[in-house]
């Protein structure tokens, strides 16, 4: 490793304070848990085993902080109203987790979301997934893609973009695309609505990447430009692609049966052809994903969660 190299990362070490676990579940600081055992099943990713204590021991101080990180801003906006001598529109607070395939995001954001909407100051928390904006299938094929769906290029940036900056601009009434894991596809004719929440959990593997302009653009974008808090789910690599087999056996074994399914053929396959499949899509789709665009993003998070084996956090970083 080169002496530069070696600055930049002792750097990037320096700018986050590091908790293992046990550290990081005493600052939940007597928070009570509001969701029950039938809430966390309902939570509860396909091949994750999360538990009642992952939720107090982890999400209750993350929630904790968030709620002190919004309160804060709230406060801030108020004292601007104070000295304008009006009332503007409510800003929400943006929250964006990113992650690799297979590592949990999707059920952090879920859990969040039922958290900090029981916190009193703001009882409207929306869920949105940048899968939404990944381009049609029909567009992708055109655009030769297919083989790169989740990579940078297969989204529609400016979409996403124009969708977070009406957000921040306090928009009453926006609109997102909705993806359908059963067709692999965009949902034609579907659309979620984001009427003025307090709080928006943004999740997506692109969430702290840079934004791919469109050529005539003369300046880039970040879709983290536009996010007030962010957070990076993290795990080995080895473990990554343990989970994503796991999880493409269990939607063999469940989703992939519906005739509908875009993998409907999967679910005919021997557990090795299987195997084999899930195996061979990791390396040459989502581990190269991973390593080219979405790790390099990590250290920009305001937040790092890592995971080891059960998908358990065993430390958590924050930013300085």
């Amino acid at each position: 490793m080169s002496d530069h190299l070696a600055f930049i990362q002792q750097n990037i070490h320096n700018a986050y304070m590091h908790f293992e676990r046990k550290q990081w579940s005493q600052l939940r600081d007597n928070v009570e848990l509001t969701l029950s055992e039938q809430d966390i099943a309902q939570l509860r990713g396909i091949n994750e085993s999360l538990s009642m204590q992952e939720v107090v021991d982890i999400y209750l101080p993350l929630s904790r902080l968030l709620n002190l990180y919004v309160e804060a801003r709230q406060h801030r906006h108020t004292v601007r109203d104070k000295f304008l001598d009006s009332t503007h529109e409510k800003i929400p607070y943006i929250i964006g987790i990113a992650g690799s395939v297979a590592v949990g995001k999707s059920t952090s954001a879920r859990i969040l979301q039922a958290l900090l909407s029981r916190w009193p100051e703001h009882p409207k928390v929306a869920l949105v997934t940048t899968d939404g904006f990944l381009r049609p299938n029909q567009d992708l094929v055109a655009r030769n893609l297919m083989h790169k769906k989740g990579f940078p290029e297969s989204f529609d940036t400016k979409a996403l973009i124009e969708f977070v900056s009406a957000i921040k601009s306090g928009d009453k009434n926006i609109t997102a695309p909705i993806y359908s894991h059963l067709t692999y596809d965009i949902i034609p004719d579907q659309l979620v609505h984001i009427e003025q929440p307090d709080i928006v959990i943004l999740e997506g593997l692109n969430v702290l990447q840079t934004a791919h302009d469109e050529p005539e653009q003369a300046n880039r974008v970040f879709v983290s430009d536009f996010v007030d808090f962010s957070i990076f789910v993290d795990a080995d690599t080895d473990l990554l692609k343990t989970w994503y087999i796991q999880r493409f056996l269990k939607f063999r074994e469940g989703a992939f049966t519906n005739p509908n399914a875009y993998f409907h053929s999967y679910s005919k396959m021997s557990e090795e052809e299987a195997i084999a499949i899930a195996s061979k899509i990791w390396d040459e789709i989502n581990g190269i994903n991973l390593e080219e665009n979405i790790r390099p993003t990590r250290d920009r998070a305001n937040l790092i969660l890592k995971k080891s084996t059960n998908h358990q956090v065993s430390s958590v970083k924050l930013r300085k």
